[in-house]
């Protein structure tokens, strides 16, 4: 993901008129090429997957930094609302009927009830259920207007999506905006995931996290799981959705399968 602020002043040149979105209704262009590699999300507890994630890559499956990097003020909208309706026609041709998790921008939303209609028409078009789209926002996006991002979190529930914070544990303000929303989901970072069956404050922190989700009724899942330790120390404190190698790489154009080994 990429770091973005929202123009505070509200100038009429950066924020659309009252009532529409510049751009929801396609009229501009968008000169950057990019597809999607489906990652899928492990449910251990039934041995299955329980969802993918969208990630997105080049055309020939280049990096998705190499994607990100053409991202400006200019098109940043565009490209939000691209990758929404994209992800959304991809998983419906390869069949999807798990869940899908998209990653969006949030300061590239700016009226959420008007920015969310170019999704429910792929949704629509595609016929993919609405209540099996996950909208996640990395926690590491610097979000200056937190209320902004729990009213995007709020209209996007109340149309039937899931929400989801990525990259939970790394950012600016995880605990503090916890208070204020509680989504359907938290991803605890990876670094917090990485050689966590060797290291106690690694596991003092996300034991803390798992047991204040249930606390407050929000499911966990661990990312950059890699190796069978990480997972095991997982299981035994009530995590059972994971994400990560140990279970399957993203598949460029096509949904990954998960091994049988990595459920032994």
């Amino acid at each position: 993901m990429i770091s973005v602020h929202p123009d505070p002043s509200g100038d009429s040149q950066t924020r659309p008129a009252e009532g529409s979105c510049s751009g929801c209704h396609g009229d501009a262009s968008l000169d950057i090429q990019f597809e999607y590699a489906y990652q899928p999300i492990a449910e251990f507890a039934t041995r299955s997957i329980y969802a993918h994630e969208a990630l997105v890559r080049g055309p020939q499956g280049e990096s998705a930094a190499s994607v990100l990097a053409q991202v400006n003020d200019d098109n940043r909208y565009r490209f939000d609302q691209a990758c929404r309706v994209k992800a959304v026609e991809g998983a419906a041709a390869l069949g999807m009927t798990e869940l899908l998790s998209i990653n969006f921008l949030p300061n590239a939303v700016y009226r959420p009830e008007v920015c969310i209609r170019s999704t429910l028409a792929a949704a629509r078009k595609h016929q993919f259920p609405i209540e099996n789209i996950i909208f996640e926002v990395t926690e590491g996006e610097q979000v200056q207007d937190r209320a902004h991002l729990v009213n995007i979190f709020k209209e996007y529930r109340r149309f039937g999506f899931q929400t989801a914070i990525d990259d939970f544990g790394a950012g600016y303000a995880g605990l503090n905006l916890l208070a204020e929303y509680q989504p359907d989901l938290i991803k605890i970072d990876m670094d917090l995931v990485r050689n966590i069956d060797k290291n106690k404050p690694r596991q003092a922190i996300v034991s803390g996290i798992a047991a204040m989700c249930r606390e407050l009724d929000i499911g966990v899942l661990a990312e950059g799981i890699e190796t069978k330790a990480e997972r095991d120390f997982l299981l035994s404190i009530g995590i059972t959705l994971m994400q990560g190698y140990w279970f399957a790489k993203p598949a460029f154009k096509a949904l990954a399968t998960i091994p049988a080994s990595a459920w032994d």
